[in-house]
């Protein structure tokens, strides 16, 4: 039985069968889209993963092949209310169910509650671990409270001064109809 696992090209059904464990503690810099997400920041801070392959008997079908995945990282992103530095913290905790090709996840996917993958034998588990922290991103992410006051209304002085001076047409429109009254 193979032991010897390895994230980058895991083979998810000996994964299971040997019931393995894999673990680590990467940093961002691994994972090319989350430091994009991050713009550069906090290369070097610590994205922790733990996957464990679990082979479960059905009665009467062949064993299913489940991965369970844990990560938790935070990521240094931008505040989108008052556009400073925001460290979001991000937790996935997720089980996959493994089938055998395409046609049958697409089959049992309206019917199942868990997510289904199709079994690999050169699974990238860092890029599967890095989908799902995407997914896990806010779509807006931002302080509880920010810890600058955040201006609600902006004040151009220029585009002011270019108002004041030029006359309002309706008081234009006014005049001209007061002048024709008299």
């Amino acid at each position: 039985m193979k032991t010897g696992f390895v994230a980058s090209r895991l083979d998810v059904k000996a994964f299971a069968q040997a019931a393995g464990q894999l673990a680590a503690q990467d940093t961002l810099q691994k994972y090319e889209r989350l430091l994009q997400e991050t713009q550069g920041l906090g290369a070097d801070l610590p994205l922790n993963w733990a996957a464990t392959g679990e082979l479960r008997a059905v009665p009467g079908e062949a064993d299913q092949v489940w991965l369970h995945l844990k990560v938790d990282a935070t990521l240094p992103l931008t505040c989108q209310r008052c556009l400073g530095p925001v460290d979001v913290s991000v937790a996935v905790d997720r089980a996959f169910r493994f089938v055998a090709d395409e046609e049958t996840a697409a089959a049992q996917d309206d019917d199942c509650e868990e997510d289904l993958l199709v079994l690999s034998h050169d699974l990238d588990l860092r890029a599967l671990i890095e989908d799902e922290v995407l997914m896990e991103l806010p779509h807006l992410p931002r302080h509880e409270v920010c810890p600058v006051d955040v201006k609600l209304a902006v004040a151009d002085e220029a585009f002011e001064a270019e108002m004041v001076a030029k006359p309002n047409p309706f008081a234009v429109l006014a005049r001209l109809k007061g002048d024709k009254a008299s």
